[in-house]
């Protein structure tokens, strides 16, 4: 009998082992075609891993100091008359929770010819998707804000149309010599805005310091003034870190007048912005936009150099 049971076990027992192979075989199928799934993935994750590695990190890991930026003689030349009060040289640190991803500070000085304002603003940008680089998005972070300060193009176009405009000019090569000189000088003035710049005189008064002339004696200046504003008009600068742009802006109250310089550069991840405002409530002397716009790029200057310290 019990060889007989064995027997009887046997073949129980053999398509049990049957069994059991083809699970095996099918699990070392699947695990054959989980290699392939699991090479996969890992081809995946390396090409996670090359996508990081096109995605590098931006260059600054931590932000400098604010109210520590600007040095001594710069506030000096800000901020006239904080010479009376050591402490307004300190500055008002903004609020922030992570001092190695925002930081900021704010000083205000008050005279008897008006009220200076300045504010410096760090932000690091940091993406924390894998395909997009801390820079890149840096980029799309800054663009939006030339976007909604309504800033020009770079005026790098204007160049090409007169170029072509010169091949173009076949019926009237005396005419078309002419224009280039003329157009060469046009796109220069133009060329930091075009038909942007006449918006934005128009929309922003004061761009020059003549134009608020609803002061009446600034007409004879306003020629002048026209050519003042064609330079600081609100544009895109070249030489300030990897972006940059400045925009100013004249607003007239009852209260007063102040004139808003707003600059902002990218350096890598990091965003600067400078806020630098002048008040007075003297309607006859408009705050001078050179001047202001001047100082203002002298700060980002030093900041560009705070950053790579």
């Amino acid at each position: 009998m019990q060889p007989a049971q064995r027997r009887a076990y046997g073949r129980r027992g053999t398509p049990a082992v049957a069994v059991l192979i083809t699970v095996l075989a099918a699990a070392g199928l699947g695990g054959c075609t989980g290699s392939d799934s699991s090479s996969s993935p890992d081809d995946g994750a390396s090409g996670d891993s090359g996508t990081n590695a096109s995605a590098e990190p931006g260059r600054y890991r931590s932000l400098p100091e604010a109210c520590g930026a600007a040095g001594r003689k710069t506030l000096q030349t800000l901020l006239p008359g904080a010479e009376q009060d050591d402490k307004v040289y300190d500055g008002q640190a903004t609020v922030t929770y992570d001092i190695d991803r925002r930081d900021g500070c704010r000083w205000k000085v008050e005279t008897s010819s008006g009220t200076r304002y300045l504010t410096i603003d760090f932000q690091r940008v940091v993406s924390y998707d894998p395909s997009v680089s801390d820079d890149d998005r840096a980029r799309e972070t800054y663009e939006k804000k030339a976007v909604a300060a309504h800033i020009p193009d770079a005026p790098s176009t204007p160049s090409a149309p007169s170029s072509s405009q010169s091949e173009g000019g076949a019926s009237g090569d005396s005419s078309s010599s002419a224009s280039p000189g003329t157009s060469s000088d046009e796109p220069g003035k133009s060329g930091k805005g075009g038909a942007g710049d006449e918006a934005d005189t128009s929309g922003q008064p004061g761009k020059s310091t003549d134009s608020p002339s609803a002061g009446s004696n600034a007409s004879g200046g306003s020629d002048e003034g026209d050519t003042a504003a064609d330079d600081t008009a609100p544009r895109r600068l070249d030489d300030l870190g990897d972006d940059a742009f400045l925009n100013d802006e004249l607003i007239t109250k009852d209260s007063g007048i102040h004139r808003d310089i707003t600059l902002v550069f990218r350096s890598s991840n990091v965003i600067a912005t400078i806020e630098y405002d002048q008040w007075t409530t003297d309607k006859k002397h408009i705050p001078s936009s050179q001047g202001l716009q001047e100082n203002a790029q002298d700060l980002a200057d030093e900041l560009t150099g705070r950053l790579n310290e």
